[in-house]
């Protein structure tokens, strides 16, 4: 998965191998081998990469898509995958996505919406909060 990632990364911020290996501070055939997955960097130089991507250190290493063609996200950003609406427009929310906001059976949830933007879904309690 690093490889992937780390190829996938670099790529999308449009660096070359030689851009990127100098803003780490290693040689480019170096950066070659950790996206070949020959080798791995050590814990430093792969808190550098995430700070580089603004990506978290656990997503650089072990992120896998679970929507094709869906990258790394930006830290605090998440695509938690495909939910299927059921008969009646009920959809299950992932569990990730349910620890990370820290949503609970019986928890109201607002559901927004914009024709051009689509669909957004808030906890009640988050939106009286906005200002």
């Amino acid at each position: 998965m690093f490889a992937d990632n780390l190829l996938q990364l670099r790529k999308m911020n449009h660096m070359s191998q030689e851009e990127l290996a100098e803003k780490v501070n290693v040689s480019r055939q170096t950066l070659s081998k950790w996206e070949t997955g020959e080798s791995v960097p050590d814990i430093e130089k792969c808190k550098l990469l995430a700070e580089i991507f603004r990506v978290t250190l656990d997503d650089l290493v072990r992120y896998e898509s679970t929507v094709d063609g869906l990258g790394v996200p930006p830290r605090g950003k998440h695509a938690f995958g495909l939910v299927t609406v059921g008969d009646k427009g009920q959809i299950v929310i992932p569990a990730k996505a349910r620890r990370i906001f820290n949503i609970q059976a019986g928890d109201q949830l607002l559901v927004l919406g914009d024709e051009e933007q689509g669909l957004a879904i808030i906890k009640e309690e988050d939106f009286i909060k906005l200002k």
